[in-house]
This record gives structure tokens, sequence and C-alpha cells, in this order.
């Protein structure tokens, strides 16, 4: 059975929301070892804006998976 564009873009935003909290403290912990200096906000913000790429990038790949698939 196939899943609906609705279910795959739910899908997408849930994997890549817990994705997104273990970036941001990821960035936290590791940019700082680069030299790299980010304040919390500019680690949230930053975070966002890859969190919102992702949400593309998993929901058309998924997308694209069920069209070959059927």
């Amino acid at each position: 059975m196939s899943q609906s564009r609705r279910m795959s873009l739910t899908e997408a935003v849930a994997s890549t929301m817990i994705g997104y909290g273990v970036a941001v403290a990821t960035q936290l912990a590791v940019f700082p070892a680069f030299g790299i200096e980010a304040s919390l906000s500019d680690s949230l913000g930053l975070g966002l804006i890859f969190t919102a790429v992702s949400v593309i990038r998993s929901y058309l790949v998924r997308r694209m998976f069920n069209r070959v698939a059927s």
C-alpha cells in the first residue's frame, strides 16, 4: 500500500524535528572545537534553515520512491 502525500510529509517533518534537536545540540558542542562562535539563537536559526531543507528533501525523496514503486 502506497503512502499518501500527507503522510509522507508528516513522516518527514516528525523525523526531521527529532534531528533538529540533535543538530542544535551538536552545533553547540562541536562549533567551539573548530573556533566557531555561535550563540544559542544563532544555532537555533541555523538549525531551522537546515531543518526546512531536510523536510523538503525527505518529502521529495519519499514521493520519488512511491512513484517508482507504483
